[in-house]
């Protein structure tokens, strides 16, 4: 799963008053191989409505699209996968559902959930948060290296690391065993997102 070496995971408020899609846009200009539509405050109707807008820029640049928590939308709107969080079903459920149509990832905090969300069949885990960052304090405090690299031994499948995530810290999470990472406002607040992009991507080459 090469596309999930660098993933952009949304968030329209970071992006400093630009349209959410041009800003992808860029950064799949860039190079980008995924993007994960993570808009919490959207319901079916508009989130629906804004991975339309993403489908054809993602396909163009021959990328992957996930959808966050919703597989009725992802696949109503051709996505590649979706992606599991605390407040979806669980990944067996999805899979249900999904059958082998979308690719199945799954958001966890501890090696158990990691552990459990492989055996129900999950294709990817995005663990963290690894360092400290205001988008994820709610769900604890940073996980650290050592976890992480602890949850990367103990699965099969790749580990992606999310949580203040910049290009400076790649190589040690990559390093603590990380197969990729995923970004949030590392990319959409920088103030050239494309060139955000192309420097994570220079450091996972």
């Amino acid at each position: 799963m090469d596309e999930l070496r660098l993933c952009l995971v949304t968030d329209r408020t970071q992006t400093r008053g630009r349209d959410l899609v041009a800003v992808v846009g860029e950064c799949l200009a860039a190079g980008l191989l995924a993007v994960q539509v993570r808009e919490k405050d959207l319901g079916a109707t508009d989130l629906a409505f804004l991975c339309r807008r993403l489908v054809a820029p993602v396909r163009a640049a021959g990328a992957m699209l996930v959808v966050n928590d919703r597989a009725d939308v992802a696949l109503a709107v051709g996505a590649d996968a979706v992606q599991r969080t605390h407040t979806s079903l669980p990944v067996d459920d999805l899979r249900a559902i999904v059958g082998g149509r979308l690719r199945v990832g799954a958001s966890v905090h501890s090696l158990e959930d990691a552990v459990d969300a492989e055996l129900k069949g999950a294709d990817w885990v995005t663990y963290g948060p690894v360092y400290d960052t205001p988008s994820k304090r709610a769900y604890g405090p940073p996980q650290g290296l050592e976890r992480l690299a602890t949850v990367a031994r103990g699965l099969r499948i790749p580990v992606i690391a999310i949580g203040g995530i910049t290009p400076e810290r790649v190589k040690e999470v990559r390093a603590a065993g990380a197969h990729g990472v995923a970004a949030i406002s590392a990319i959409l607040a920088a103030g050239s997102p494309a060139d955000a992009t192309r420097r994570f991507l220079e450091v996972l080459a």
